[in-house]
Parts: structure tokens; C-alpha cells; sequence
């Protein structure tokens, strides 16, 4: 009955942006990932701030969940509702609200995705560089601290924050920052709900840092005859100071999914495809060096392409691989891990684990954003089996006690959700504490996105 008055209230405030569709309700239960769909009692198509502080005054007068929603591209459950509540769609807050040329930076409405920023930036000779593979929206890349392929050379979403702006569990909107590239005023608010996965309050808009288009891209691929040669390769690249924009990992299966689904003819080998950006001197300077390095790891069939329309013909045959190895075995469940690692420590880390993947039996393919530490597998179980959900578990919950054992991170990029919160505690201790603490104290009533990052 609380939650009926609650939606009572948004309908009359809201009319037909407020939907109880069975169906709407249920595309919004779930995002890319293999956990369980668990559909919102509504969803709100918001289209400004106020319109978010209005929702979500009503639903904390009520204790209604609130679940923030973008693309939908999320891999750990973030956009289900387990308590049910209002699922605020911000798809529709997609505009471009100041662009700052002569400083490099851009206020946007975090329903805007990374491709449609970069659309409309590229006459301006700038663009956004965070690439998480898919097209998802800045708030939602915000809310999860997203990476991809691009952050050995650009960063993370964290490198790319000036300002947010946030309205808390009680509706109030607040600023977290200015558009100065550097402050000591106060706590890192800015830096506090990067990565807080909707727990903490709903990002409503965003000042971000952009870069110069590149003069010369260059990208290629260099194969190898095992993970371990292509690994060493990486680890020399990166101590060399080369300023390579992106090194990514494919190993044999991997290539082999990509080739079937893309229609693309790689060598079947464990794979490096590079990216290099920069003037023509230093791209020419970096592939050569590049070049002799894989050589001194029998690197071979090195193979570059310059022209805009081969290299975004390369990238997005990587990027398929999700959907390229989930067409290996039609109609299986796929769950996709993410741990990242000092480099020192990759190679240890991606060979173990793919003694483990082998063993198993079960299909799964591998890949990695190598240049810095961070790798995946995407793997592939019937979820009718219970014996194969077991070795699933027992392959993801290994995948992680190994990074953190070697002293890194049971997600890189992906975020904790609702599927690695024991993993947290594994990796962070008696950190987590303070973690429920900084909820509470913005969130008594837990109504911000619940059942995410923290058990229980």
C-alpha cells in the first residue's frame, strides 16, 4: 500500500513520462548480465533535474527504491530492482549543455553516450576518450567509474571528472566541483559518487575534461605463438614509456569467435591489437619500437592499418566479442568476470587462469586491456546445470582470490552491483564498514538503488 501511494503521487505529478507497462517494467530489470530479472513497480522517463528531485522527494516520503537507469549495458545487475521501487530512465536527458573549446571541457546530461558526445564534438578537433566497448550513457560510465580500451593512455572515468551534479535521497540537488582542473576545497565529493553505482544519489549532469584529436591514429595486430609471448610483449611495450593509445589481448579462442561472427580472417593465435596516436614522427617512432619488441617475443604477421575506416573496421571486430563468443554455443548463459592486476603480475595471472578455463571444460574465451592489468573471460554455461554453475562460481570467485592474492582488484572496470559484493569484502575488509558507513549517513532509509555493492 506505501508503495501504491507513492506511485499515485508520481502519476499525478508525471502523467504519461510515468509507465507500469509489464513490459517496459521488465526491459528494465536488467541490464547485459546473467543475474536474475527483477522489474521496477514503475518507470519514470525524466527529462530534466527537477524532474528527478521531484521523484525522488515523492519516493523518499514513501521509502520507495529508487533504481537509476541509462543504456542498460551494465554486467553486475546495477539497473534490477530486488525490493522493486521506480526505475528513473535519464535516456531522454541527452543534451550537450555547454562546450568550453578553449578549455577542453564539456557540461553534458548523463544520458548522452559516449558515441553521440563524441559525434558532436569531432568539428571542434576534441573528443571524449573513455571506451567501455559499449555505447552506454556518461551517467551511467560515471556511476560504475567505467574504463575500456582506451585508459592505458586517457584514464579511467575518475581522470575525466571536473563536476557533478547530484540530487541526494532527500531530493536536494547539489554541485560537487567547478570547471578548474584541479581543487583543495573540501572533501572529493566529485570523486565520491564516481563509482557509487546510484547508492549515494542520481547524477543529473557532468563537467568532463576532453583531449585533442590526434593528428596521426594508427592501429594493428601482432600475433603470437602463446599468451605468454604476447603478455612479455606488453610488459616491454609499457616499461619502454611508449605512448600507446591501446594494447588489447585476444587469446586463440577468442580470435577464432571473432572471425565467425565478424566475417574477419585474423590468425588464429594469441592476438595484440594495438592503437597508436600522436604526430606522424612519434606514431612512425612508436610502431617501429613497437615492432622490434614483438619481434624479440616472435611477434609476427605485424600488421597496421592508417585509414579511419580500416582501423574503426579492426576496433569494432574486438568490441564484438561478447556477441562473438556467445554465438560459439547458441542458447547458453555467459557470464563475463573482470579483475585487474599490477602488470608485473599478468602474466601469472592470465596463464593460471586459463589452466583453469581448459580444465573445466566449459567454453569460454579471453581477452584483455592488457596495458594495464585488467583482463576478462567470457564464459559460457547451460543454466539448467547446476554442476555447470558451480564450476562457473567456482571460476569467478578463483579468478578473483588470484588478482587480489597478487595485489589487485576483483573488477577493473565492471563494479560490484549485486554480483561481487562478497568479492569487496575479500578485497577491502574491514574498509566496507566505512563504505556502509558513508551510505547510511547519505542514505538512512537505503532507498538508493538497495541490494547494490553491499550485501544484505
Amino acid at each position: 500500500m506505501e508503495y501504491q501511494n507513492a506511485l499515485s503521487k508520481l502519476a499525478s505529478a508525471f502523467g504519461d513520462q510515468l509507465t507500469t507497462v509489464k513490459s517496459v517494467r521488465e526491459t528494465h530489470g536488467q541490464g547485459e548480465g546473467h543475474q536474475k530479472n527483477c522489474p521496477p513497480d514503475a518507470v519514470l522517463f525524466a527529462i530534466s533535474t527537477e524532474d528527478v528531485a521531484t521523484a525522488v522527494r515523492i519516493c523518499a516520503a514513501h521509502k520507495m527504491p529508487i533504481i537509476p537507469y541509462g543504456a542498460g549495458s551494465s554486467l553486475e545487475g546495477h539497473v534490477s530492482a530486488p525490493k522493486g521501487g521506480l526505475s528513473i530512465n535519464l535516456s531522454k536527458m541527452n543534451k550537450v549543455l555547454a562546450l568550453n573549446a578553449l578549455d577542453m571541457d564539456v557540461r553534458i546530461e548523463p544520458g548522452i553516450t559516449r558515441k553521440q558526445l563524441n559525434q558532436h564534438l569531432r568539428d571542434q578537433g576534441l573528443f571524449f576518450p573513455v571506451d567501455p566497448g559499449a555505447d552506454a550513457t556518461i551517467g551511467g560510465m560515471v556511476a560504475t567509474r567505467a574504463s575500456g580500451t582506451n585508459a592505458v593512455k586517457y584514464g579511467t572515468m575518475r581522470e575525466q571528472i571536473l563536476s557533478l551534479k547530484v540530487v541526494t535521497p532527500t531530493g536536494t540537488i547539489i554541485e560537487t566541483g567547478t570547471r578548474a582542473k584541479k581543487s583543495a576545497a573540501g572533501y572529493d565529493l566529485t570523486h565520491l559518487y564516481c563509482g557509487s553505482e546510484g547508492t549515494l544519489g542520481i547524477i543529473t549532469e557532468a563537467t568532463l575534461k576532453l583531449h585533442p584529436i590526434p593528428e596521426k591514429i594508427a592501429a594493428g595486430v601482432c600475433c603470437f605463438p602463446d599468451l605468454e609471448s604476447a603478455i612479455n610483449t606488453v610488459i616491454s611495450v609499457m616499461q619502454s614509456g611508449i605512448g600507446i593509445s591501446r594494447i588489447e589481448l585476444l587469446d586463440v579462442l577468442s580470435i577464432k569467435a571473432v572471425n565467425g561472427y565478424s566475417k574477419t580472417n585474423h590468425k588464429e593465435a594469441a592476438t595484440l591489437f594495438l592503437e597508436f596516436s600522436g604526430t606522424n614522427a612519434a606514431v612512425a617512432e612508436q610502431i617501429e619500437t613497437c615492432k622490434a619488441i614483438a619481434n624479440d617475443f616472435n611477434g609476427a604477421d605485424i600488421e597496421f592499418a592508417e585509414n579511419q575506416e580500416a582501423i574503426n573496421k579492426l576496433w569494432h571486430a574486438r568490441h564484438q566479442l561478447y556477441y562473438a563468443t556467445r554465438a560459439l554455443a547458441p542458447g547458453k548463459e555467459s557470464i563475463t568476470t573482470d579483475v585487474c592486476v599490477p602488470i608485473s603480475q599478468l602474466a601469472d595471472c592470465m596463464l593460471e587462469t586459463r589452466e583453469d578455463l581448459t580444465s573445466s571444460g566449459l567454453v569460454a574465451t579471453m581477452l584483455g586491456h592488457v596495458g594495464d592489468g585488467n583482463f576478462h573471460t567470457i564464459i559460457l554455461f547451460d543454466a539448467d546445470a547446476a554442476d555447470e554453475i558451480a564450476q562457473v562460481t567456482e571460476l569467478s570467485e578463483g579468478m578473483a582470490k588470484r588478482a587480489i592474492a597478487m595485489g589487485g582488484t576483483c573488477t577493473g572496470e565492471h563494479g560490484i552491483g549485486c554480483g561481487k559484493q562478497t568479492y569487496l569484502e575479500w578485497e577491502r575488509g574491514n574498509a566496507v564498514d566505512i563504505m556502509r558507513s558513508v551510505k547510511t549517513a547519505l542514505d538512512p532509509d537505503n532507498i538508493m538503488n538497495p541490494g547494490k555493492i553491499f550485501r544484505g
